[in-house]
């Protein structure tokens, strides 16, 4: 059983990459997610694991570590937030495309621009449709809790590593500066070479063994008719991740007659509007999707055949709205409410927002 601490969401996050046997961590400082290299700087795990912790010059110069320290098959993770993402986008996009894995922490803040240190889920649309230029996809988890914030980590890796691809866990100010109980991950030790050679040997650029092939690590292609098959071979595995990888809770959907969809932070407050707004009569559920990417579709579309209609509540001007359509099918009213510039919404106001929207409207 893990260790119990009261911790904040950012230190969590660092804790959880020293525990989970990652190799490195580069990154550069960035409000409100600065706390997670300064935890790590503090707790100074090169003497006790080996990992590696670097500030870069920049945020680019950061995912360009990551993509390098990734290509030798090593476990490695960034954190930043909205802006400094931003910055990551081309790199993000080198690593998708050479089939890299990696796990990328976003703790949200309000913009666009420089906008505010305060938490938003703006980013929403920059992590699940891309961000960076191409055809390509990052699975996204969305933590609610501290708690999560220490699981994802670890989880991150895996599906990093079952599918070459990188990772990204969607967090916000909320959840990054909220302190909980949480109950840490037990210690995963670090892999040898030799491990990895074993283990990620068919594509990891750690050494040429005799006897075989070399591995080559890029995204880039002159041939346009490999170049669309590498396209379709990339299409092929997001299809795999969306028949497999799926996750999403559920609360009082049952017997539910309206349905929230919110993620995160927000997420959290949707659960105490249900009890409120059944306090009032109202058979409300909530639907929290944990996996951004792939998304809920299927489970969102068997409600949307219950439901008189859905709200999306989002700490943004309507981004995961426009899936939550798609899933429905236009089938029943579907929509929005959202606070922007790192307000956030009370479970008061989205039971109001509930009401005007779509009982009263």
């Amino acid at each position: 059983m893990g260790e119990l601490r009261l911790m904040k969401g950012n230190e969590v996050i660092a804790e959880a990459a020293i525990r989970c046997g990652c190799d490195a961590y580069f990154g550069y400082p960035i409000t409100p997610q600065s706390e997670v290299m300064e935890t790590l700087m503090d707790r100074e795990p090169w003497d006790e694991t080996g990992m590696v912790v670097l500030q870069a010059e920049s945020e680019i110069a950061s995912i360009h570590m990551i993509y390098g320290a990734a290509a030798s098959g090593k476990k490695v993770i960034t954190s930043s937030s909205s802006p400094g993402i931003s910055l990551m986008a081309e790199g993000i996009s080198y690593i998708a495309g050479a089939e890299l894995p990696c796990v990328i922490v976003n703790v949200q803040r309000g913009g666009p621009g420089l906008g505010t240190i305060q938490p938003s889920q703006a980013d929403y649309w920059q992590s699940t449709k891309g961000g960076g230029h191409g055809d390509y996809r990052l699975i996204v988890l969305a933590p609610s809790s501290v708690q999560e914030m220490n699981d994802f980590v670890e989880l991150g890796f895996k599906l990093a590593f079952k599918y070459r691809n990188p990772a990204m866990i969607l967090t916000d100010g909320v959840i990054g500066q909220t302190m909980e109980k949480v109950i840490l991950s037990d210690y995963i030790p670090r892999l040898t070479d030799e491990e990895i050679n074993e283990k990620y040997g068919s594509w990891a650029t750690n050494g040429r063994k005799p006897g075989r092939q070399r591995n080559i690590i890029t995204s880039l292609e002159m041939d346009s008719g490999r170049m669309e098959q590498n396209n379709l071979r990339l299409q092929a595995k997001y299809a795999k991740m969306e028949e497999e990888e799926v996750l999403f809770e559920e609360f009082q959907c049952e017997d539910a007659e309206y349905l929230l969809v919110a993620f995160g932070s927000s997420s959290r407050i949707c659960q105490k509007t249900v009890d409120l707004a059944r306090e009032k009569g109202i058979k409300v559920g909530l639907l929290r999707p944990i996996t951004l990417f792939p998304f809920p579709k299927k489970p969102i579309a068997a409600l949307a055949k219950q439901v008189k209609g859905i709200l999306v509540v989002e700490m943004n001007a309507g981004q995961m709205v426009e899936d939550v359509q798609l899933a429905a099918g236009c089938a029943i009213p579907v929509k929005h409410f959202g606070r922007m510039g790192g307000i956030i919404p009370s479970p008061g106001e989205v039971v109001e927002a509930l009401e005007q929207k779509l009982i009263g409207g």
